[in-house]
């Protein structure tokens, strides 16, 4: 594996065990608490995966998931929407991202999504 996943969550505690569940299963994690942070570490890097929260203090995550789609460097990056608001699933998925996890969510089956993108 060996894969980056940027994880763009507020939430401090679902932010810290989603990163570590990732490490614990072999990726390379990065993470920001809000979209000015975000759009920093993609001057630096691209991930190969973003998990992105929908409520963000600065920013929608449906106008990131958008914008990153338009750029030629982020449009080909996987998107999982983080969301506690399961109805605006299809609307999401419909708008930008590649795959939709309702929040709260079982670890497990977080893993299962994330791990549709990299196939042994």
């Amino acid at each position: 594996m060996g894969e980056l996943i940027h994880v763009v969550e507020d939430d401090e505690d679902i932010r810290f065990i989603v990163e570590y569940i990732l490490i614990e299963s072999g990726y390379r994690v990065e993470s920001s608490s809000n979209v000015k942070d975000f759009y920093k570490s993609l001057e630096i890097s691209i991930p190969d995966l973003i998990l992105l929260d929908v409520m963000l203090p600065d920013g929608n995550g449906i106008d990131i998931c958008r914008d990153l789609r338009e750029k030629e460097t982020t449009r080909d990056v996987k998107i999982i929407i983080m969301s506690a608001h399961a109805a605006e699933k299809a609307v999401l998925e419909e708008a930008c991202s590649d795959d939709f996890i309702s929040k709260p969510f079982d670890l497990d089956n977080l893993l299962r999504h994330v791990k549709r993108f990299f196939p042994a």
